[in-house]
């Protein structure tokens, strides 16, 4: 796609002051993929509302954990744009140098405990298509997680789906502070943007 499908409201429209402030808190920027949503502002503001319920920390799924979920989920289905986001956001809410550099050997490095393999392994399966998830990965995740936590997980991987569908059917133009993430941890491992690198608006 030489273009958006949809070009995104600028910044500067005041529809939508308060997504820029609540943004810049959580990445740094406003994404391009919610200045588009805010076309239809009903359609941004549940996004958002269903975005915080998920992200919201309960306890041992930390926000860390949460971002690499989003991360390999969207390494899983192929989105760029959602996969430097997640990586982002995973750095900016705490996840560990170590894990940022070996997300892909989670399998086996030690940064990685076997609760968070085993969350990830589920991330791998619930974002394939078709679905992946079989009694095996049902089991291990079930072994360290108990069902409110498995609902949060799910929740992660399943908001993401939809940011992975939008932005890769938008062909959604990536963010500056998104490339300079995705250059630094994913560009070894062959992420380049695809799509959504144009003007780096």
């Amino acid at each position: 796609m030489n273009t958006p499908l949809v070009n995104p409201i600028p910044e500067t429209d005041p529809s939508i002051t308060e997504l820029v402030k609540f943004y810049n808190e959580t990445l740094g920027f406003c994404p391009n993929s919610v200045r588009t949503m805010q076309i239809r502002p009903h359609l941004a503001e549940a996004f958002i509302n269903l975005n915080k319920a998920v992200m919201e920390n309960h306890g041992r799924v930390t926000s860390a954990l949460k971002r690499l979920i989003a991360y390999i989920s969207s390494y899983t289905t192929g989105c760029q744009y959602c996969q430097a986001h997640g990586i982002r956001a995973a750095e900016r809410y705490g996840a560990s140098e170590d894990q940022l550099l070996h997300i892909w050997d989670y399998k086996t490095h030690t940064s990685f405990s076997e609760a968070e393999r085993a969350a990830l392994d589920f991330s791998v399966a619930a974002s394939s298509v078709p679905n992946a998830v079989d009694d095996t990965i049902a089991e291990n995740l079930r072994q360290y997680w108990d069902d409110g936590e498995i609902v949060e997980i799910t929740g992660v991987i399943a908001l993401f789906g939809f940011l992975n569908r939008w932005n890769d059917s938008m062909g959604t133009t990536i963010e500056q502070g998104a490339i300079a993430s995705g250059l630094q941890h994913l560009s070894t491992h062959g992420w380049t943007g695809g799509k959504h690198l144009r003007n780096k608006s």
